[in-house]
């Protein structure tokens, strides 16, 4: 015989279903047509089941002047945006570091826009998350400010709401991951922008104004879809990582996530002898060094971030017997590996992010350093690659450098930290070199007057030669470590047991780590 409900807990119920999606069929219809997910669905793949504390359930829009209560109930839902602390991977690091701050927009609600309850709850959200150290995860697809909210008078503009400043002093503080899929305007995209982690799928469009704004401001009129679109965007670096849509932009959120919730108990890795023959025999050639990552890692533990900005500096996290690091690579098939200015900005967020959050830093080292030139200082080079050495020597984690071939000018410098003294271990490959300057430089520079002193093309070239392999010979990794300027030279599969003794010796006197 069923239990008889006492009223008022029958009216709760009720109510309460009127936020969920069975009630709100047509809303979710409407997403699902457009291949898109509901809130409260991109809610259950995120959170671990039944481990969901929800806040502010019952809000609606600041409406009540204008529309009746079920109206309300339904169409105004959680004031557009769902809150709340749950688990996430606690199968992976266990229920106390699982515990996370949720907040996801709900575009069925007045196209996601940011009402009066709608920012209380954000609020709400991210002082419990600097309060309870939690890492956060927000969906941000919404339209940016609403101006409906009939019920509460704010004042003159509302330029006092305290939402955006509440999201970015989470920063340093606690993590904090954007996620995005379709709409993301003005109010939004701020919220999305000031992310550390920003996830965004194929059918993202974010922008810090919509079409409106943009057309009522005089520059023109605009579709949507016309207005920082994710390849746009994927270019530039607002975007960390590209999803095909919410069911991989969440699970990469939920790995991402992973790497700052520390270590996890299980982990396979793979053979690492390949590694002795990683790189070519001819040092002029190029590899494909996200397999020597895929090789070092534990594995499937690699997430790449920014891959097609700043291509010739590889960042993302990975996992060595379960630990989580950072990884900042260099990419020889994209400038040769040379730092120029994009990579350098790119860089320098990276290592500022994996310090802020404790995680230690491996850096795998093959450039012939900075980007140089006319066309390098119209970028902005001075300013950008100094702050890429600003950055390095601020960073107070454990860095680990492995230089995999060339180490050669600032540029190498740079990348490990401002000085190869930097890291707690600098060693090499046999591959190695090291240098001032790049080899070929070097000998054009500092033997241009015996080179043009010989006539003959043919022989010139030779000279060049025979100069060039007694520089190598001076900068091979072993001469560098003989002179004690790193640590060691190893055998490439040696590499991975290397970097985890060393992060273990720092780990010894870094318990916090």
């Amino acid at each position: 015989m069923a239990e008889k409900m006492r009223p008022e807990l029958s009216a709760l119920y009720e109510r309460l279903s009127r936020t969920e999606d069975g009630v709100r069929s047509e809303a979710a219809r409407k997403r699902h047509e457009k291949g898109f997910r509901t809130a409260r669905e991109n809610l259950a793949d995120l959170v671990d089941p039944g481990t969901f504390l929800e806040y502010g359930q019952l809000a609606v829009a600041a409406q009540r002047s204008r529309r009746d209560p079920e109206d309300l109930q339904v169409n105004t839902a959680a004031d557009g945006i769902i809150t709340g602390v749950g688990s996430v991977n606690a199968a992976l690091v266990g229920d106390e570091a699982a515990q996370t701050a949720v907040l996801i927009g709900d575009y069925a609600v007045l196209a996601g826009t940011q009402g009066y309850f709608h920012h209380k709850k954000l609020d709400r959200m991210c002082e419990l998350a600097e309060q309870l150290h939690l890492p956060a995860v927000m969906y941000t697809e919404g339209g940016g400010g609403r101006p409906g909210d009939t019920d509460i008078v704010t004042g003159v503009s509302g330029l006092d709401v305290r939402s955006f400043l509440s999201w970015a002093r989470l920063g340093g503080i606690v993590p904090r991951i954007a996620v995005n899929n379709g709409y993301c305007f003005a109010g939004n995209a701020a919220l999305f922008g000031a992310a550390d982690i920003t996830i965004a799928t194929k059918t993202s469009y974010i922008g810090m104004a919509g079409p409106a704004m943009i057309e009522y401001g005089g520059l023109g009129k605009h579709a949507p879809t016309e207005i920082g679109p994710s390849d746009v965007q994927e270019l530039n670096g607002v975007l960390d990582i590209v999803a095909d849509d919410e069911a991989e932009a969440t699970a990469a959120a939920k790995k991402v996530l992973s790497y700052f919730q520390g270590r996890v108990r299980e982990w396979h890795a793979p053979d690492q002898r390949p590694l002795r023959d990683a790189l070519p025999e001819d040092r002029r050639f190029g590899y494909n060094v996200r397999r020597v990552i895929d090789t070092l890692a534990d594995t499937g533990s690699f997430t790449e971030l920014r891959r097609a900005h700043g291509r010739n500096v590889i960042t993302g996290f990975m996992r060595l017997e379960g630990l989580p690091v950072g990884l900042v690579t260099s990419d020889c098939q994209h400038l040769a590996g040379a730092v120029d200015s994009v990579a350098a900005e790119k860089t320098a967020r990276f290592l500022t992010l994996c310090d802020a959050f404790r995680l230690p830093i491996v850096v795998l080292t093959d450039t012939p350093g900075f980007m140089v030139g006319v066309d390098s200082e119209r970028q902005g080079a001075v300013r950008k690659m100094s702050q890429l050495m600003v950055a390095g020597a601020s960073v107070t984690v454990p860095i680990v450098n492995i230089i995999l071939r060339k180490a050669y000018g600032l540029g190498a410098m740079a990348l490990a930290g401002g000085s190869l003294a930097k890291p707690i271990y600098t060693a090499a490959w046999p591959t190695g070199e090291v240098g001032a300057m790049g080899l070929e430089g070097a000998v054009q520079l500092g033997y241009r007057k015996e080179l043009e002193a010989v006539s003959d093309p043919r022989e010139r070239e030779a000279l060049f030669e025979q100069l060039l392999r007694k520089l190598y010979a001076q900068g091979k990794a072993t001469e560098s470590a003989s002179f004690l300027e790193i640590d060691a030279v190893i055998d490439p599969a040696d590499t991975r047991r290397t970097i985890v003794r060393a992060l273990l010796a720092a780990r010894a006197k870094r318990p916090t780590l």
